[in-house]
């Protein structure tokens, strides 16, 4: 298994779906930024002020992360882990 180290904090937790398919969400106010160790399986998809990664019992959450877009692809880019 891979992991990338990001200073993140969370944004955003989706707990699920109404039966008319709109997003169950908790706004979550995290004041600062964390160091955490990710596996990069549990990366859906990297923008340039979120990460959208999967959590427990089917959740997913949005991250802040500090640093860009950019950075973060190359990281991953020189790791094998992007596709160009």
């Amino acid at each position: 298994m891979k992991f990338i180290s990001l200073r993140v904090k969370t944004a955003l937790l989706v707990h699920g779906y109404t039966e008319d398919h709109k997003e169950i969400t908790e706004i979550v106010n995290d004041e600062s930024f964390v160091e955490k160790l990710i596996a990069v399986d549990r990366i859906q998809s990297v923008t340039e002020k979120y990460l959208l990664v999967s959590s427990s019992h089917g959740r997913i959450m949005y991250w802040e992360y500090e640093g860009s877009l950019a950075s973060v692809t190359e990281r991953l880019n020189r790791a094998g882990l992007v596709i160009q």
